[in-house]
Formats: structure tokens, sequence, C-alpha cells
């Protein structure tokens, strides 16, 4: 029994659908198909803004944008779209720098804005661009101007990251070891005991060095105040990935290693009781209407080698071997996409066919869409 079809239009109309986020492994088209749903819904009346933290930046280039930035851009629509769209591109630091200066006081935030340890974290830690994203996310939803958001998320090792890293690094920061780091100096009944504890940091300093602790604790201690403000909007931000305004699109290549993580993603979101719209197939090799059928790739095979070895019709044997390769691959990955997604039969499916070359504008931007939707 094949999967039911993914109805991308209905899901886009749909008032009540406020988020849709796009995800799955690196490198199978997620920031494409973020673009693609985003300009199709504005084109049919949404109000709606994409937000991508892909680094090669095509999202820009496919929109006829100079760059992207943290700031919303607006998108120039043909005439007669009766929506909008804006695009942005996640900036880390910015984003982790305006949460800081939203919760703590101006001398605090100058405080761990300067301090080393801070610019390291904001810049390069793991799992500090997944959470950013989620931030981002948030601050989007809160302002209200948008009634529709299309989220890309990062091309992660895993497409579980967007989903964890958060955690991990809300962990890190309430962790024992970044608690133990940076307490300070023992006195008076706890002196002898301090004496421990003072013998390990001692050890520690010369493994991390000096300043690098130096810099851990001073930034722990003036962190101490925004990080419940922090975790609480990472824990409200994971509950609005939950609710029913929030679509998950799950995007996939037709090869076993992007099929396999678009399965693991799938039963994730399930165990997480995020809500799935569908699975999105790119690069497919779709069959002409009864060519499959009509014409099998070994009578084709066989049909080819014989004109060759007669001398004749080198058109037609370099036709006849294109199409039993296309049938081939075309078979290939049907049978790989059924396997992969046998424990899933209930999540809708729609495949995008492979395109000679990439998507560099908004009219390439447009044929996504009409095939996302079908056409």
């Amino acid at each position: 029994m094949s999967a039911e079809r993914l109805d991308v239009d209905a899901l886009l109309d749909d008032p009540s659908t406020r988020i849709v986020v796009c995800c799955g492994a690196g490198g199978v088209g997620k920031t494409t198909t973020a673009a693609a749903l985003g300009l199709r819904a504005a084109e049919r009346g949404r109000r709606t803004v994409v937000i991508t933290v892909d680094p090669a930046r095509r999202l820009a280039q496919s929109m006829g944008l100079a760059s992207l930035d943290d700031t919303p851009r607006p998108v120039p629509l043909p005439e007669g779209a009766t929506g909008s769209m804006h695009a942005m591109m996640l900036d880390m630091k910015r984003t982790f720098d305006q949460v800081v200066e939203e919760h703590a006081d101006p001398e605090r935030a100058r405080q761990i804005l300067a301090n080393p340890f801070y610019q390291t974290l904001s810049t390069s830690f793991s799992g500090t661009q997944e959470y950013m994203a989620m931030e981002k996310l948030g601050q989007l939803r809160q302002s209200g101007e948008w009634d529709l958001i299309v989220v890309d998320t990062p091309p992660s090792r895993s497409a579980l990251d967007f989903l964890d890293a958060p955690k991990r690094l809300g962990r890190f920061l309430d962790g024992r070891l970044v608690r133990f780091l940076s307490a300070p100096a023992p006195s008076g009944a706890f002196r002898l005991l301090g004496a421990g504890v003072g013998l390990v940091t001692s050890i520690l300093g010369k493994v991390l060095g000096t300043q690098l602790l130096n810099d851990l604790r001073a930034f722990v201690t003036a962190f101490d105040t925004v990080f419940g403000g922090f975790q609480e909007r990472a824990e409200r931000t994971y509950r609005l990935l939950q609710a029913p305004g929030t679509a998950f699109v799950v995007v996939a290549a037709p090869e076993t290693d992007a099929l396999r993580e678009a399965s693991y993603f799938m039963r994730r979101l399930a165990t997480d009781a995020m809500p799935l719209a569908g699975l999105v197939i790119n690069r497919t090799h779709p069959l002409p209407e009864g060519a499959g059928s009509a014409l099998d790739a070994d009578t084709a095979s066989a049909s080819a080698d014989a004109l060759a070895a007669a001398g004749e019709h080198p058109e037609t044997v370099a036709a006849l071997r294109l199409h039993a390769d296309l049938v081939r691959t075309h078979l290939r990955e049907r049978e790989l996409r059924d396997r992969s997604t046998a424990d899933h039969r209930e999540v809708p499916v729609v495949e995008v066919p492979a395109l000679p070359e990439d998507v560099h504008d908004l009219d390439g931007l447009r044929g996504i869409g009409r095939a996302l939707a079908g056409g």
C-alpha cells in the first residue's frame, strides 16, 4: 500500500498553520524546499517569513536579494501576489547577544559580551547554532508580524541535532563541572574542604590554562542571572514546536543515508509528540506515464545492443540506453523509498523531480513549489 500524497497547498492555505519546519540530513535540499514553500504560501495570500541558517547563502541568490542578515528583508513578488514574503539568515552571535542584552542589566551584559569564554561559546560551541535558530523562531512568532514562519534547520551532522542541541547547551551551562569550576574560593569552616577543591582547580588550571579557568568563572558568575530566562525561553520554544500550529516537513533525497536519517527523524518526532505534516523526497527520477510498463529496462538494453551490433540507428541506440538507465534508476529509488518508509505508511509523501541545474531565481523556486503541490 503506497503512502498518501502530501497536500502542500492545503497545509500552506490553512490559517491555523503558523510554523513550518523543514528538517533532514545535510545536502538534501532543505534550503530550496523552505524557500519554495515560503514563496508559494506568499503568492497564495500568506504573510510569510523564511529563516535560513545555510551558510552558502543560496536562498538570497534565488530570491534576487544581494545578501541576507538577521533582519527580515522583503522579497519582490510579481503583480497579483496576494501575500508578502520576507527572508533572513540567522546571525548566531547577534541573536545570542540580544538574549544577553534583554535579560541582563547593562553592566552585567557588558561583562558577559566582553568575556572571552562567552565569545567562543556564542560563535563556535556545539549546539549554539541550533539553540539560536529556535530562539529566533520564538522571537519571530512572538512579534505577530507574520502569519507563517518557514524554518530551514541547520546543516547539522544529524537532523536530530536541531531538537537535541539546545538541551545539550543548557545542560552544559547548568552542569556540575561548570558550577564547580566557577565556585568561589571557600573560607572559614570549609577551609579544609577548600584545600581539596583548590588542589583540583589547580590541576584543572594547568590542564585548561589559568586564564581560561578565570574567564569561565567570570562568565558563569555574570551569566547566572541570565540563565533562568535562557532556559525558560528554550523550553517555551520547544513547546511551541509541539503546538498544533506547527508542521514539520522532513526532507530527504532518494539515497540510503538520507532516507535512513529521515526515518530516524520521523520516529523521533512521534516520540516527542511533534506534528509531522509529511515527507518530501527531492531529486527523484519519475517515468513518463506508462513508459516503464511499455518498455522495461532489459528489453530496452537488449534492443540497443542489437541495433549497435548491426551499426544501425545510433540515435535510437542512445535513446534506448537512456530509457533503460532511467527505468533502472526509478525502480531503485522506488524500492529504496518503500523499504525506508515501511514503518511510516501513515506519513504523506511528495516527490520532487531532479532538475537539470540548480535553482537560482524566483522562477526556479516557483517551479519547485508547483512540484511540491503536485504540479
